[in-house]
């Protein structure tokens, strides 16, 4: 017998791979941040949040990446990546996560801001493939993408 009560549910979180190719030194950085105030505080995180009703999962992509960094992305430049399964049982919750991507051009880097700092710890932060996967401690779906995907495309 489960110990979750009933009217709990699985909820599908969307997060967004937000990368550019840096002119400087040609190496592809993605946009990640510390999570603050929620599960998973302390943990590093992409963009992303809750999927609405009836929302499509680029559109929900673009919505939070907007509210939380403030880049716009065009909606014909996000696609979806893949998708976790992620029970976080020392929390009691469970998410199905839809990983999405977008790459915008280096001159958009500076719009991005904290839009939401009673969510995030510090700054965003740009970063190699390579320093993600080094980076600790990850948010549990964002790890899971980690170890479990080959996320080379990200860099070719």
């Amino acid at each position: 017998m489960s110990t979750i009560a009933k009217n709990d549910n699985v909820r599908v979180g969307v997060a967004c791979l937000v990368t550019y190719r840096d002119p400087k030194d040609n190496q592809t950085r993605i946009l990640i941040g510390q999570r603050a105030g929620s599960h998973g505080a302390g943990t590093w995180q992409l963009p992303g949040g809750h999927l609405e009703m009836f929302e499509e999962f680029e559109t929900c992509a673009q919505r939070e990446v907007r509210e939380e960094t403030n880049l716009k992305l065009a909606l014909k430049d996000i696609t979806m990546i893949t998708a976790t399964n992620d029970m976080m049982h020392s929390d009691q919750k469970h998410y199905v996560t839809i990983f999405m991507s977008c790459r915008i051009e280096p001159k958009d880097i500076v719009n991005v801001k904290v839009m939401e700092p009673h969510k995030l710890q510090g700054e965003w932060e740009w970063v190699t493939l390579d320093e993600l996967k080094q980076r600790q401690p990850l948010f549990s779906p964002l790890q899971k993408l980690v170890d479990q995907h080959d996320l080379s495309f990200l860099i070719a």
